[in-house]
């Protein structure tokens, strides 16, 4: 059978996918130690996170599996884990939101979706009202949501030098302003890949922004405030009638339970509430019962405080130093400025370096990682995307100490080997 034009758009083989078959691909072994995977973006199994939401589930399944897994439930989420939410928010940021406000959804990917499908598109004149990134480079499954061919736009950035071995992206704000045409803009703050955080500065253009083009701006915490902390962040989340904030558990240690759930207006949020009754209905209810205990009695908290921002920060400074041990020294690379985070992402400047071809070497010396250019919207057919979009290559720093540091051995390795294999000085 034919599929439709928005079918084909949605099946086509995105940079992630394609990697993920890749780690399959490789077999049984590809499992047993013998392969380093910096790839994926999997949380670190920090012993306390564990043991917390492994007590925090038994507590629920014991005392609320028949009202929360035998029965259906409200679309805009559990009315315990809704109220908690608000609680939690109202009492951390003085706000003062209601249900209204709060829709809870399967994964803060899937939310992005749906806030995607409502406010991007065809116009009532036909025209694709696209999906903008107003920061490149971002997560790389945001490239899969437009379901219409040039359904999605991205803003290449400033690229500012902080120094020798340190860079930092910035939004370009009047590239943002020749974008004529917009449904919706959507960024992860802190970012995946980077992990850099909007300022203040630009966090008030977006917003202005979407009040010019009377659009959804989509703040994506998947890694900041108030949880998981994986990053941190400069900036606390905002309400505004344009603002669409995504929350996630996943990051915090729950990424297999697809727990997430968005904050803004009620007009915006009621239709996202309305797309998931069509859609799915619900979210998985008795891990919403887990999330909610988390909330109300602050256990979040104390993860995120005592056990994942030290870690991650510890991580990202273990990285950082065994990047300036092992990297050649006379290779021009910088590493994104960031202060934790699950990543480090690297620009590594020289014409011979291609990430796909660094990608395939280290395939071949039993490692994988994700070559950057999947965080850049395609074509990459600009100037800035064809060399520095090319130059780019995420390592995970979620594997254990010795996996982050045997990665970075063996990609010290493959980069002497690229440059002399291609000629470089």
């Amino acid at each position: 059978m034919q599929l439709s034009s928005r079918g084909r758009q949605m099946t086509r083989l995105s940079g992630i996918r394609s990697i993920m078959e890749d780690i399959a691909a490789a077999g049984p072994d590809a499992g047993d130690g013998r392969w380093l995977n910096l790839s994926p973006g999997n949380p670190s199994h920090i012993p306390e996170v564990v043991s917390a939401w492994q007590r925090l589930t038994q507590e629920v399944l014991h005392e609320r599996f028949v009202e929360s897994s035998t029965q259906y439930g409200p679309s805009r989420g559990t009315s315990g884990l809704v109220e908690a939410v608000a609680e939690y928010f109202n009492l951390t940021y003085g706000w003062s939101i209601g249900p209204e406000n709060i829709v809870v959804g399967p994964g803060s990917q899937m939310l992005s979706f749906v806030a995607t499908a409502l406010f991007t598109g065809p116009g009532d004149d036909g025209r694709i009202r696209p999906l903008v990134l107003p920061r490149m480079p971002d997560y790389t499954g945001y490239q899969g949501l437009a379901m219409d061919p040039g359904g999605i736009v991205g803003i290449e950035p400033l690229v500012i030098e902080e120094g020798p071995r340190s860079f930092r992206y910035a939004v370009d704000t009047e590239a943002l302003d020749r974008q004529s045409s917009m449904g919706m803009m959507l960024l992860s703050s802190p970012a995946n890949p980077t992990g850099s955080s909007l300022d203040s500065a630009e966090l008030k253009t977006l917003i202005e922004t979407a009040e010019r083009h009377d659009v959804p701006l989509v703040v994506d915490h998947a890694y900041g405030e108030p949880f998981p902390g994986v990053a941190q962040t400069r900036i606390a989340p905002v309400l505004h009638s344009h603002v669409i904030n995504l929350f996630t558990f996943s990051k915090a240690g729950l990424p297999g339970e697809r727990i997430a759930f968005a904050i803004g207006p009620a007009e915006l949020i009621d239709p996202m509430v309305s797309f998931i009754a069509n859609s799915s209905l619900h979210g998985p209810q008795l891990l919403q019962a887990t999330a909610e205990r988390a909330l109300t009695t602050r256990q979040m908290d104390v993860l995120t405080t005592r056990h994942i921002k030290p870690y991650y920060k510890a991580k990202r400074t273990m990285a950082e130093a065994l990047l300036t041990e092992a990297l050649p020294e006379r290779l021009n690379w910088r590493l994104h400025s960031s202060d934790g985070g699950m990543f480090c992402w690297l620009n590594i400047d020289h014409e011979w370096f291609d990430d796909l071809e660094l990608y395939e070497l280290l395939k071949r010396k039993k490692m994988f990682v994700v070559p950057g250019r999947h965080f850049f919207v395609a074509p990459l057919d600009t100037p800035f995307l064809r060399t520095h979009g090319r130059r780019c290559v995420r390592l995970s720093l979620s594997p254990n100490e010795w996996a982050v540091a045997e990665g970075i051995d063996r990609l010290a390795g493959a980069l002497t080997d690229m440059r002399a294999e291609r000629g470089g000085a």
